[in-house]
């Protein structure tokens, strides 16, 4: 398997992923023609998308991508009417094959209800549920759901696969888990740009693994964490630094 970052719009990532006889299916695809200009490139064939959730900045090149190579697309069964041209449900518990990769989808409820993360091969794509130092906002879900399909679903993936999100880590956002953690992040995560200037370095910072200690959405039970933001459960604690993050601004330098 090969994973190979599509920059698009100005902060979002789709990715190919290339499996047997140089066949690939793409995530999140926000628009087509980077990932038009990407195949082209690798010199691959598409066969299938697979959508993490329906928000526009994730699916806006579904239609047209479909139209040209023909090819279904897939997203969670509650996404059906949200995602633009879905034709196959993804279901908890139930793996499907594309391109001849085994694909485990996680239903991970938080920023939307019908979230999923793809599990395959060494890696995870976890779309907005999980960046380098953060979650997604809770637009559609609860703190409850966000914790247990963060903690007790992308958590506990063995062996330490290779998380691969959908959006940039602005520095606000390392800022934040600075402040929040009291941990200095890694120099590439901190100096990472938004969006294709620097595709690299973000690919770098993109393919974190799991444990890193700044992380505070995934050490909500821990002693250092709950002492900074104080709840009844670790779902309370991470309704606390969801919060302070949402309200987070960086200071000036």
């Amino acid at each position: 398997m090969r994973v190979v970052t599509v920059p698009c719009l100005s902060d979002n990532y789709a990715y190919l992923v290339v499996g047997e006889g140089s066949r690939a299916f793409v995530v999140d695809p926000s628009e087509a023609a980077p990932v038009e200009a990407a195949l082209a490139r690798e010199k691959v064939e598409l066969v299938a998308i697979l959508d993490t959730h329906h928000h526009w900045d994730h699916v806006g090149g579904n239609e047209a991508l479909a139209e040209r190579f023909r090819v279904p697309i897939w997203a969670h069964e509650s996404d059906r009417g949200r995602v633009p041209g879905q034709t196959h449900d993804v279901r908890e518990g139930e793996r499907f094959e594309v391109a001849g990769l085994s694909i485990e989808p996680l239903h991970v409820p938080g920023h939307t209800l019908g979230a999923v993360a793809y599990h395959v091969g060494g890696a995870v794509f976890t779309g907005d549920t999980l960046f380098i130092g953060g979650c997604g906002r809770l637009f559609e879900g609860s703190p409850e759901q966000m914790h247990t399909s963060l903690s007790d679903k992308i958590g506990k993936l063995p062996p330490r696969p290779r998380f691969t999100a959908a959006t940039s880590t602005p520095s606000p956002t390392c800022s934040f888990v600075c402040t929040s953690s009291r941990t200095t992040p890694p120099r590439a995560h901190a100096s990472t740009p938004r969006g294709p200037r620097a595709p690299a370095v973000a690919d770098r910072a993109q393919h974190h693994r799991r444990g890193a200690g700044h992380q505070p959405f995934l050490r909500v039970g821990e002693p250092a964490v709950r002492a900074r933001f104080p709840g009844a459960t670790p779902a309370d604690v991470l309704a606390g630094v969801r919060k302070a993050k949402d309200g987070f601004k960086a200071p000036s330098r």
